[in-house]
């Protein structure tokens, strides 16, 4: 029963979203809605390349959704549908997302939309190549 118990609680912390993937610093949403973007009627997402194995996740949702009760449940609903998926998706992303204003989103609608998304922003990532800084020949 004990060895039971203990395979739950490491399953659960290994979905649980740490600090370090989690982005929090107005430079990297930033970065971020410069790069690619993909949506659909439920979410749309920003995403660039990282340098660090795993991925990052931010979550930005307007004044435009509601008074704090409603945006705060759109976060929730973001992060838990990233957090239950993390080690389905692609690696290696930071993403930034944002909830469309419909209402009858849930946290269905937001899993699908964001693997669904989420790949194709890896492929389109994937083929798109990287800006190399070129240094001019010395004389």
């Amino acid at each position: 029963m004990q060895h039971q118990k203990d395979m739950v609680v490491n399953e659960s912390r290994s979905l649980l979203l740490s600090r370090e993937q989690r982005i929090r610093s107005g430079g990297d949403f930033r970065r971020c809605y410069n790069g690619a973007r993909a949506g659909d009627n439920h979410l749309l997402i920003f995403a660039i390349r990282n340098d660090i194995e795993f991925s990052r996740v931010g979550v930005s949702v307007s004044k435009r959704h509601g008074n704090a009760v409603k945006r705060n449940r759109k976060k929730r609903l973001l992060r838990e549908a990233y957090r239950v998926q993390q080690h389905d998706l692609p690696g290696s992303l930071d993403l930034v997302l944002v909830p469309r204003q419909r209402a009858d989103s849930g946290l269905n609608d937001f899993k699908a939309s964001l693997r669904r998304l989420t790949r194709k922003l890896a492929r389109r990532l994937e083929s798109t190549p990287t800006r190399s800084h070129r240094t001019e020949p010395t004389s």
